[in-house]
């Protein structure tokens, strides 16, 4: 049968001279966007996430980088090769290629496409001739974490429950300040348990920040409205704006402020995940708001206005 070859390159969208660094980040990107946990039922994401990792495995290794490199090409000829040799087998010696040897070839396993394990194996030959497979690091997970704005902010901790060799137990993540949607924490060896003594694999949080009722985050910036009363916007006035960290600041709005005018406020948005102490801005834009219900002496007052602006 013939063995569909697999461009990993046309894979992550890389092209063959690609760092090692542009393959890695490629990757990150898209198996956080294929995730089947961040697509759940999308039978297509997760096909699309199977390959996206296997074409990690194999070009973000140097040796089978390179070995790809060489065979990937031409890999019909190899099968062609074969067929040849298989008809002069009478007249040749052959030799199988053993365990060791494969395992200098392409490290421990062979997590690669069918092309790789059809022509050179990936697992030590057992008793009566049953394959076993060679002990591996366990896998790295990925696990959506839900976060509001506030524990974004001031950064939090999380007592988590996984499961480590078949037993749960608790886990307690620290999740640092500003980090962003979309970000990956690591929590290392809390990931899928490796073979015999070999390392579990790594679990990668995923954030996911859940909306807020007054602020919304745009990078480091905080973006939120207030409302003003009618009088304050004509007459100007100071005002008080609440804030993430659960203080307030007082805001001079000057007279004839119109609705939507945007104010900014320095140093009172997100902190920076690498240097806390550096913050983004706080933009305040201003809503008018107009009375409800009107006293008679209120109502005359603007009765009194309307002549008054009628006649300027």
């Amino acid at each position: 049968m013939p063995v569909e070859f697999k461009d990993y390159y046309a894979t992550l969208g890389v092209t063959k001279t690609a760092s090692e660094a542009e393959i890695k980040k490629a990757y990150r990107k898209l198996a956080r966007q294929h995730h089947p946990d961040l697509n759940p039922g999308n039978k297509a994401a997760e096909a699309r996430f199977k390959d996206i990792n296997e074409a990690n495995e194999v070009l973000g290794n140097a040796e089978s980088r390179r070995k790809y490199d060489e065979l990937g090409a031409n890999w019909r000829n190899v099968g062609q090769a074969a067929d040849r040799q298989g008809s002069a087998h009478a007249h040749r010696r052959t030799r199988t290629v053993t365990p060791d040897e494969m395992s200098d070839m392409f490290g421990e396993g062979v997590p690669f496409s069918d092309f790789f394990t059809t022509f050179f194996g990936g697992a030590e030959a057992g008793p009566r001739g049953r394959r076993q497979a060679r002990p591996q690091r366990g896998r790295d997970i990925d696990q959506l974490l839900d976060l509001t704005l506030e524990e974004t902010f001031g950064g939090t901790s999380r007592h988590l429950q996984v499961e480590r060799k078949g037993q749960p137990h608790t886990v307690e993540v620290r999740i640092p300040a500003g980090v962003k949607d979309g970000s990956r924490v690591k929590v290392r060896n809390e990931g899928e348990p490796g073979g015999p003594e070999m390392p579990s694999g790594d679990l990668y949080l995923v954030v996911r920040q859940l909306p807020h009722a007054t602020f919304e985050r745009r990078g480091q910036d905080l973006h939120t409205r207030l409302t003003v009363p009618v009088t304050t916007a004509v007459l100007g006035g100071d005002v008080t704006v609440p804030t993430l960290s659960g203080s307030s600041i007082k805001l001079r709005v000057p007279e004839l402020t119109p609705a939507g005018r945007t104010f900014r406020l320095r140093g009172h948005g997100m902190p920076d995940v690498r240097d806390p102490a550096t913050r983004g801005d706080l933009f305040v834009a201003v809503d008018i708001q107009i009375p409800t219900t009107l006293s008679l002496e209120a109502k005359a007052h603007y009765q009194a206005l309307e002549k008054l602006a009628g006649t300027s």
